[in-house]
């Protein structure tokens, strides 16, 4: 560090003096101060570039680990969005892949929650996961563009919709609903970072459920992505998850609540739990007519038979549920979830979001799926829902009235209070960093197990080198298999 020059003689150099000029010392002294300001540019230019190299300090709130993203060629993301009119056969898909995934405010809502949080609310489409977790990543205070420093890597691969748009065409082939699949991993192969772990410290978002890519056989549905040997230590985050994978890991479903801070949550949430709920149970769904035994077709009959005390909204109708869900589910004490085209529904989460509780049929449709944002276990399962057999039911051994009002009104209110305090982590933020002031939402649940993940899988790693031979383990075995 250079030192200022300590002051001369007032009497000899004062501004205010009036100096008789000498050559040489003048010359000299110019000399100096010339070589002392040319060093000096030096050093400052030297400190103003390590600063701009440097990489910053990690955030202080980032124990857990640093993600970062790749930029991939547009091909895998940004030009399917740009194709949004072609996505599917039936219409376009461009209102609802608008605003970072989030889709167009909701309109319909006017009357139904308060007026101060209704730009908290959009018309959010079901399958729009991955959009919505590469724009929040992107911003993610816990984010890294060192990847030297990085705990896991993101993949930022929209496969939902690169297979999707083939799901429905009558004449798509396997190759097609393979072919962005496959290229990705080959680009991925050329990634100095997925090499050194064989993507173990790797993990994608899936939009759809994990069933549209276990393709076994040529002739069946959906694409083989999970089955393709580059995948096989990946972790995959769905909306819905195979419960004999545990590479796969079940998130929300987006709702249409996207609170952009802690505040509005607490409002929402106090809202919520002040709701006068006016009918026991609700059901919002249609009847699936191509089942001869169709399990929602009876749920509908009890409901009806119940009269005031119960209340449905068919969803045939485009459009119907997503302002008549909410306002239906604002107004009940339960819901009822049967599963949907799968084992898991979006509705489950509306649901939840709105302050009801779910009553379950099927233990695959929630408590086996959400296992980083659900209390699971019989007693901790019994905190925030209600599980009916639905055996008894088709036998008409059991009213789901009955085991509902049999609940009584105080047990009701203390599950209520729990699912209206698990509201943060279901929901997708719309702040730049999140909903601040400590509070998870879904992709920092995601990313804190991600990270988990990775960490518990380098502990193993390292007592598996304390014992296995020189040279053994295989290639695969960075992590280890799971």
């Amino acid at each position: 560090m250079l030192r200022r020059p300590e002051p001369s003689s007032p009497a000899t150099h004062s501004p205010l003096t009036k100096q008789k000029p000498s050559s040489s010392s003048s010359c000299t002294h110019c000399l100096t101060l010339l070589s002392l300001t040319t060093v000096s540019l030096q050093l400052l230019l030297l400190h103003s570039l390590r600063r701009r190299t440097a990489a910053p300090p990690p955030p202080t709130h980032c124990n857990s680990g640093l993600v970062y993203v790749y930029d991939l060629p547009p091909t895998y993301n940004r030009e399917l969005i740009r194709e949004c009119d072609n996505l599917t056969p039936w219409r376009s898909l461009c209102d609802q892949l608008s605003n970072s995934g989030f889709g167009p405010k909701a309109t319909n809502l006017n009357g139904i929650i308060p007026d101060s949080l209704l730009s908290s609310w959009h018309t959010t489409d079901q399958f729009a996961a991955e959009l919505i977790y590469h724009h929040r990543i992107l911003s993610h205070p816990c984010r890294t563009t060192n990847p030297s420093s990085a705990t896991a890597f993101y993949i930022p691969f929209y496969a939902g919709l690169a297979v999707g748009k083939h799901l429905w065409s009558p004449n798509s082939t396997a190759e097609e609903r393979d072919r962005d699949c496959t290229s990705l991993l080959h680009w991925l192969a050329e990634q100095e970072s997925w090499n050194r772990s064989n993507g173990q410290d790797h993990f994608i978002v899936f939009g759809r459920i994990t069933w549209d890519f276990r393709r076994a056989k040529n002739s069946n549905w959906g694409s083989s992505f999970l089955f393709m040997p580059a995948m096989r230590h990946v972790t995959r985050l769905l909306l819905e998850r195979s419960p004999w994978d545990e590479r796969d890991v079940g998130i929300p479903y987006p709702t249409g609540f996207h609170p952009r801070t802690a505040g509005e949550v607490h409002d929402w949430q106090s809202f919520v739990l002040s709701r006068n709920r006016s009918r026991l149970f609700s059901f919002a769904g249609a009847a699936r007519s191509r089942f001869s035994d169709d399990f929602r077709a009876l749920l509908m009959k009890e409901c009806e038979l119940a009269g005031e005390q119960c209340c449905s909204v068919d969803c045939k109708a485009d459009g119907q549920c997503i302002g008549g869900a909410v306002s239906l589910f604002l107004d009940s004490v339960f819901c009822l979830q049967p599963r949907g085209d799968s084992f898991t529904r979006r509705s489950m989460f509306d649901c939840m979001v709105a302050g009801a509780i779910p009553v379950m049929f099927w233990r695959r449709s929630a408590y086996e799926q959400y296992g980083w944002y659900l209390p699971v276990g019989e007693e901790k399962e019994k905190e925030w829902s209600v599980f009916v057999d639905r055996r008894k039911v088709r036998r008409g051994r059991v009213s789901v009235k009955e085991v509902l009002e049999a609940i009584g009104e105080e047990e009701a209110r203390r599950m209520r209070e729990r699912v209206v305090q698990m509201i943060p982590n279901m929901v997708y933020s719309a702040g730049r960093d999140g909903l601040g002031e400590g509070m998870e939402d879904a992709v920092d649940v995601a990313l804190n197990g991600v990270f988990r993940r990775v960490e518990e899988r380098r502990r193993r790693r390292k007592r598996e080198e304390k014992t296995e031979k020189v040279g053994g383990g295989g290639a695969f075995a960075w992590f280890g298999a799971v």
